[in-house]
């Protein structure tokens, strides 16, 4: 609920946008220098403090509802999930026996993240009609820093001991491997297609947009968090998926945003959801096809490349909110991008050939 809260704060959507761009600004700048920081050191520590920052953001939203104490918090977030981008995804990776199991393993685990997701979001109208957003801040806090210490438990298959090889040479292999001719093109469609779920920050203006009450905006974002949870269980089906059906998957995608976009009705976000759905799935398939060109020494710095490239995106994204909302409202500014998403699933289908 929190681009609600930033709205009855006073802002507009341009200030909104510009928190969005801060918060990715700083999640592509500490990017990859944590993902070789996780390379060279425990990357179960550097999760959980990831998740410390995260909840020392929201606290300081809750204590200081203004545009300084919004953009403070959006700092700490972004600085915590750079630290938790491709570290866990590479403690997982590398704990498998059997690495073809990953998209299964990781869309269980996406599931049950997004159905956790869920859980909260239905649980914000009753928790925000009780206590308002200071409540709904503080037991954001309380989980986030639970997180933090449940991380610590993890167990990392290469220890805790500082890994062999500097941070430098950790951060220039990772870099070198990344701009290798097989892994370029896995890394570009692993990097584009979570960059369009930045669009979920501006499901609640979608939402408040057809008139759905503040209180009850929650429930309408539960509908692109069950799709998402489908679309996360399913990813490990078809696994001779390859790049033309990837891409078509997108092409999906992209249609059903555009329609709900345009339908200006609280109906539309049936589509939307959809197309979240189709997004997750995409997702994870497309990194796993990256985790399976990448080796054990540079996993997170590698995958840490494609979340900078993500957050590239994000940007964008978010500047184009901010510019486009004087001159068209934001169902009409969802719809749009369709487009760029449709060129991204142009790209997936004309990829080199996956094995997943």
């Amino acid at each position: 609920m929190y681009a609600l809260l930033f709205a009855d704060a006073g802002l507009s959507t341009a200030e909104i946008s510009s928190l969005f761009v801060i918060w990715s600004v700083v999640s592509f700048v500490a990017e990859i220098p944590s993902g070789a920081w996780a390379d060279t050191w425990s990357r179960r520590r550097l999760y959980a403090l990831g998740a410390l920052c995260t909840g020392l953001g929201y606290l300081c939203w809750t204590l200081w509802p203004a545009y300084p104490g919004f953009a403070l918090g959006f700092v700490l977030w972004g600085l915590g999930g750079a630290l938790g981008s491709g570290t866990l995804e590479a403690i997982l990776y590398d704990s498998l026996a059997d690495p073809a199991e990953y998209p299964r393993v990781a869309g269980r685990g996406g599931t049950v993240a997004i159905l956790s997701m869920l859980a909260a979001t239905l649980l914000a109208t009753p928790v925000f009609l009780l206590g308002g957003y200071l409540l709904v801040g503080v037991l954001s806090t309380l989980v986030a820093l639970a997180a933090g210490l449940i991380a610590l438990g993890f167990t990392d298959s290469r220890g805790d001991a500082p890994q062999p090889g500097s941070y430098v040479a950790t951060l220039r292999a990772g870099l070198r491997h990344a701009r290798g001719k097989a892994v370029r093109w896995a890394l570009v469609v692993a990097a584009l297609v979570p960059g369009f779920t930045a669009l979920d920050e501006y499901i609640p203006l979608v939402t408040r947009a057809t008139g759905v009450p503040v209180a009850y905006a929650g429930l309408y974002f539960a509908v692109p968090a069950l799709f998402m949870a489908l679309g996360s269980s399913l990813a490990g089906r078809w696994p001779a998926l390859g790049p033309r059906g990837l891409g078509a998957v997108l092409a999906v995608a992209s249609v059903l945003l555009a329609a709900g976009g345009l339908s200006r009705h609280p109906a539309g976000m049936l589509p939307i959801g959809a197309a979240f759905g189709l997004l997750q799935f995409a997702m994870v398939r497309s990194e796993a096809r990256l985790q399976d060109l990448t080796p054990t020494a540079v996993r997170a710095t590698v995958l840490s490349v494609s979340g900078f490239a993500a957050e590239v995106l994000a940007v964008g994204l978010y500047t184009f909110f901010g510019l486009g909302a004087a001159y068209a409202g934001i169902p009409v500014l969802f719809a749009l991008v369709g487009i760029p998403l449709l060129a991204t699933a142009v790209t997936a289908a004309t990829g080199a050939q996956s094995p997943r």
